[in-house]
């Protein structure tokens, strides 16, 4: 491609593509994701005025905030905040269930095996499914075998 079909290529990109809003999109992200942790603090001193000790209240929110995710996402009412809210709804730890529910739910027509679990696989990376599910493994076995003294 020489100079002028540069040129003439690169003013068509710019005629074709739809200009982004970056400082509306920025102040969009930024009131999802701080109302997402909003939400995750009012979970955690909502834990503590229960009296649940303060070294799980971290980890109950997390699970709290991941059914949210899932739940959100199978209600498919993730997606719709994600089209509003960008990278605001896919840092918070909701992103990380919706990522692994969604191609969940996407590919259940082909199957528990080939299907679901497969795509879970490919969409939200090995270690962070191996890891879940090693991690719930292990627990299991503290919880069963009165852990290791």
């Amino acid at each position: 491609m020489d100079k002028y079909e540069q040129q003439k290529y690169d003013e068509l990109v710019k005629q074709v593509s739809p200009n982004s809003p970056i400082v509306t999109n920025c102040i969009k992200a930024f009131l999802v994701g701080g109302l997402i942790s909003c939400i995750g603090q009012f979970i955690m001193n909502s834990l503590t005025n229960m009296g649940v000790a303060q070294d799980e209240t971290a980890a109950y929110t997390a699970i709290i905030l991941v059914f949210l995710g899932v739940l959100l996402t199978g209600l498919n009412l993730y997606g719709k905040i994600g089209k509003f809210a960008g990278a605001g709804s896919i840092v918070p730890i909701t992103g990380f269930a919706n990522a692994v529910a969604s191609p969940a739910m996407e590919f259940k027509k082909e199957g528990l095996v080939l299907g679901l679990a497969a795509k879970m696989f490919v969409v939200a990376g090995p270690v962070i499914v191996y890891g879940t599910v090693t991690s719930m493994i292990v627990g299991l076995c503290y919880y069963l075998f009165g852990g290791v003294s």
